[in-house]
């Protein structure tokens, strides 16, 4: 995958949480994708499972956010992007998330992972919030 490629790709992640429904999510996932929330969460395995996770973590496709995405690093079949996503208007929530991505030769994500940060997030686990 080269830059343009992956850029692509998060265009088109976008624009299909603008969507409604998930039908999207095909051209995005392969059928048997691991979707990691973040490092240390349990994985969201399969395309159906994925689609699941996505309704319910979206208010729908006309929630109110801005993102950006730009790539960090990518070799071979993995990218690093570094995304920002400021909800609501005014903003109301944002982060801040690292995303690693294994993308197959067909373009599709076989492994996504964030690792989500946001503003006030302690910085070292036992700190509270």
């Amino acid at each position: 995958m080269n830059a343009d490629q992956i850029m692509s790709w998060a265009a088109a992640y976008e624009r299909a949480w603008r969507a409604a429904g998930t039908q999207a999510l095909a051209a995005l996932f392969t059928p048997d994708a691991i979707y990691r929330q973040s490092p240390y969460s349990d994985p969201v395995t399969g395309l159906p499972a994925i689609a699941r996770m996505w309704e319910t973590e979206r208010e729908g496709p006309d929630e109110v956010f801005r993102m950006e995405c730009d790539l960090v690093a990518a070799s071979g079949d993995v990218a690093v992007l570094r995304a920002g996503v400021w909800y609501g208007n005014p903003v109301q929530q944002e982060y801040r998330d690292l995303w690693v991505i294994r993308f197959t030769p067909d373009g599709r994500c076989a492994e996504f992972e964030e690792w989500p940060f946001w503003p006030e997030q302690p910085l070292a686990a036992g700190q509270g919030s």
